[in-house]
C-alpha cells in the first residue's frame, strides 16, 4: 500500500500538484473498481447465476426435473448398491451446491457468498478457494445424509458452502482492534487458533446467533417468511464446522502462524 504523499509544489508552479505514482511507476487508476470482489467469487457468482438463468428461461420443466434428480443431492442414493445406479452418487455431493430452487434462494445465497467469500478467497487465492468449495460442499452433504439417512428428498443450493465460509471467517476476519488495523493496512492478520477464536467475544456472539438461527429452523420456526422444513439446517452446520475447525488446512502456508 502506498502512503499518501505530501506535495507542496516544490519545483512546480505555485498551486500545481503532481499526481502520486503507483508502485510500478505509472499513474494511479482514475477509475478504481466499485466492487472489490476477487475473480474467484465473480466466477462462482457467474456460474450459479448462469445455471439458474438457463434453467429458468431456456430449459423445459422435464429437463429441469432431470437436472434436479441427476445433480441434486439425495440421501436415498446411498441405500442402494452404487454399481447398480448411475454415477450421480459421485458428483451430487458437489453439484447440488451449484443449483438453486428459486430466484429468492439464489439472490440470498449470492449476497452471502459475496460477503463472506470475498475475504476468504482474497486470503487463500482462487485455486485454494475452489478446493475449499469442493470439500465444504461434501462436508455439508455428509451431515445432511447422516441426519436424513434414507430420505428421498433432494437438496440444492450453496448454503452449506456459504456456512463453511462463515466458519472460516471466524478464524481471521473477526477479532480485536489491532487485527482490524492490520486489515486496513492491507495486511492479512495471522490465523486465530480455535481456542483464540472462541475466546474472542465477537466470534462467540456470531457463532451463538448463527447456531440459534439454525436451531430455530430445525424445530420448525419460520425464518424470513420461508418454509423452514425446506431449509437444510444440517447441511449448514456441516459446512460451518468444516470451515471453522479445518480452515487452517486451506490457508496459505505463510499465514498459518496463529496470532500471539
Amino acid at each position: 500500500m502506498q502512503d499518501e504523499a505530501d506535495f507542496r509544489g516544490e519545483g512546480h508552479p505555485a498551486g500545481e500538484r503532481r499526481a502520486p505514482e503507483t508502485a510500478n511507476g505509472g499513474p494511479p487508476s482514475e477509475n478504481p473498481p466499485i466492487f472489490n470482489i476477487p475473480t474467484g467469487i465473480l466466477a462462482a457468482l457467474g456460474l450459479i447465476c448462469g445455471i439458474y438463468v438457463l434453467q429458468d428461461l431456456f430449459f423445459s420443466p422435464a429437463t429441469n426435473e432431470w437436472i434436479a434428480v441427476e445433480f441434486g443431492f439425495s440421501p436415498i442414493r446411498y441405500l442402494y448398491p452404487l454399481g447398480d445406479q448411475s454415477l450421480a452418487w459421485l458428483w451430487t455431493p458437489v453439484s447440488y451446491s451449484l443449483l438453486h430452487g428459486s430466484f429468492e434462494h439464489l439472490a440470498f445465497n449470492s449476497l452471502w457468498l459475496a460477503a463472506f467469500g470475498t475475504p476468504v478467497c482474497r486470503r487463500i487465492g482462487e485455486a485454494r478457494f475452489v478446493l475449499f468449495w469442493l470439500v465444504s460442499s461434501v462436508a455439508a452433504a455428509t451431515l445432511h445424509a447422516v441426519v436424513n439417512w434414507g430420505e428421498p428428498s433432494l437438496m440444492v443450493g450453496a448454503s452449506g458452502v456459504i456456512s463453511a465460509l462463515m466458519g472460516a471467517a471466524c478464524r481471521f476476519a473477526f477479532g480485536e482492534r489491532r487485527r482490524g488495523i492490520a486489515r486496513l493496512a492491507g495486511r492479512e492478520p495471522p490465523l486465530l487458533s480455535v481456542r483464540q477464536a472462541l475466546a474472542d467475544r465477537t466470534v462467540r456472539v456470531f457463532i451463538i446467533v448463527w447456531f440459534l438461527g439454525n436451531v430455530a429452523i430445525a424445530v420448525g420456526l419460520p425464518m424470513m417468511g420461508a418454509d423452514s422444513a425446506s431449509i437444510a439446517w444440517d447441511a449448514h452446520i456441516g459446512g460451518f464446522l468444516l470451515g471453522f475447525f479445518f480452515f487452517g488446512l486451506f490457508d496459505r502456508p505463510g499465514m498459518r502462524r496463529t496470532a500471539p
